[in-house]
């Protein structure tokens, strides 16, 4: 049983809504059938472009006229601050690879990249499995959990405060920050702001105490890392070491919770996983991780892009400093560019999806993501074997937030090991 994503004909579907956000693929599906590129008027208040269409996507992440940096914003006032993390402004946060362009993002990604390397994470691997089995643990003889609370939440969480360099004392005050940051305004007013402030106060605590005693973390690669004799500045690697936190665990969540749920809607390619992973296989594995990340996500709609010049998408004229948002979860849906999008199919070997970005803003992350992905996914599957859902589809509710898509909970029943 997949979602079904088609609904071309009739009146546009209502945007944002709560129903909305339990299945927003039929009224993308309509914007690429009607619409491509839709101006509309944001829960808050903003407005900006929603670009639907796989084409027109992939065009516009890689276009640079379409700037990162919110000081582009052609914005009225009642607008000022909503287009970014609440709080990231004032907690002087705002230097990292999402709000910046070249030269100054050619720079800074280079430095990151030195210290955030495919060889750290692969050597990673082995501490990813352990908390997986220590959180699954926690549950296991209890015969029912939440999957994304006890799960889903918590290890993306712990994975990279341990690759950051966090001690673990410290790594529940992570935990409690960040459950406070992905609440996206259901927790209390300037919660998400006051957890920025702190976690910033802690990262320049960390980043001092690691330039005088470096260690074989993440924190002391980026202290170290220099490019022609240049160095992240403190500001820099605070604002570094935030984003790859925040940005590294959100994703981490709902791929795991989004990617659960949907193969526990989708029985028999569930068992088709099972069964390779028993035979010792991992090529269902990868081609099924990204399969889950093109069906259902957990990033709705890339974050802010900013017109620096009149230019056009889809031929949809766009002026200076007006918004853009693209909208990965309708683009990798697109027929015109995959072959019955609305189906799950673990084996799919065209897939070229969205999830993580395109162009220079390439998801950092990604090996990371993919590393914690299959192995939370396989070992759930392996030590659970029927794991099913304890809730119906429509009593699930999904997180308010414009650009992440995440399950707040997920109920699961199983036979006790």
């Amino acid at each position: 049983m997949s979602t079904t994503g088609q609904c071309p004909d009739g009146p546009q579907p209502p945007l944002f809504t709560w129903e909305f956000a339990s299945d927003p693929y039929p009224a993308y599906a309509w914007l690429r059938e009607h619409a491509p590129v839709h101006r509309t008027r944001l829960p808050s208040g903003v407005e900006a472009w929603l670009v639907t269409r796989y084409a027109d996507a992939r065009q516009a992440l890689a276009d640079q006229r379409l700037s990162k940096n919110p000081e582009h914003h052609d914005e009225p006032s009642h607008a000022k601050g909503k287009t970014g993390i609440p709080g990231e402004r004032k907690a002087e946060l705002m230097t990292h690879l999402l709000n910046i362009d070249p030269p100054d993002h050619t720079r800074l990604r280079r430095l990151v990249s030195k210290a955030f390397t495919p060889r750290r994470v692969a050597e990673f691997a082995p501490r990813v499995q352990q908390l997986t089995d220590e959180l699954i643990d926690k549950f296991a003889v209890t015969g029912e959990a939440d999957l994304i609370h006890e799960f889903a939440f918590p290890l993306p969480i712990y994975a990279i405060c341990d690759l950051l360099g966090v001690p673990r004392e410290d790594q529940d005050d992570f935990r409690d920050w960040a459950g406070m940051m992905i609440r996206h305004g259901g927790g209390p007013r300037g919660g998400v702001a006051r957890s920025v402030k702190k976690m910033r106060g802690y990262l320049a605590e960390l980043i001092h105490r690691k330039r005088l005693e470096p260690g074989d973390d993440l924190i002391s690669g980026l202290i170290k890392a220099s490019d022609h004799g240049e160095h992240l500045t403190e500001n820099e690697a605070a604002a570094m070491a935030f984003i790859l936190l925040f940005a590294g665990f959100e994703t981490t969540v709902n791929l795991i919770g989004n990617g659960t749920y949907q193969l526990l809607r989708n029985p028999g390619q569930r068992e088709r996983l099972q069964r390779s992973l028993a035979a010792g296989e991992t090529d269902l594995l990868e081609t099924g991780v990204e399969e889950l990340l093109r069906h259902d996500g957990p990033v709705e709609l890339a974050t802010w892009r900013f017109a620096t010049e009149p230019l056009s998408i889809g031929g949809q004229d766009i002026a200076p400093g007006d918004p853009v948002l693209v909208v990965l979860a309708a683009a990798d849906r697109d027929p015109e560019r995959f072959a019955d999008p609305d189906t799950l199919d673990l084996a799919r070997r065209d897939n070229q999806h969205l999830g993580y970005g395109h162009g220079i803003h390439y998801c950092l992350g990604a090996p990371l993501a993919r590393l914690e992905g299959q192995t939370a996914i396989a070992t759930l599957l392996r030590r659970l074997p029927d794991l099913r859902l304890a809730a119906e589809p429509a009593d699930l509710r999904w997180r308010g937030g414009l650009i992440m898509r995440g399950l707040r909970t997920l109920p699961v029943e199983f036979t006790p090991e």
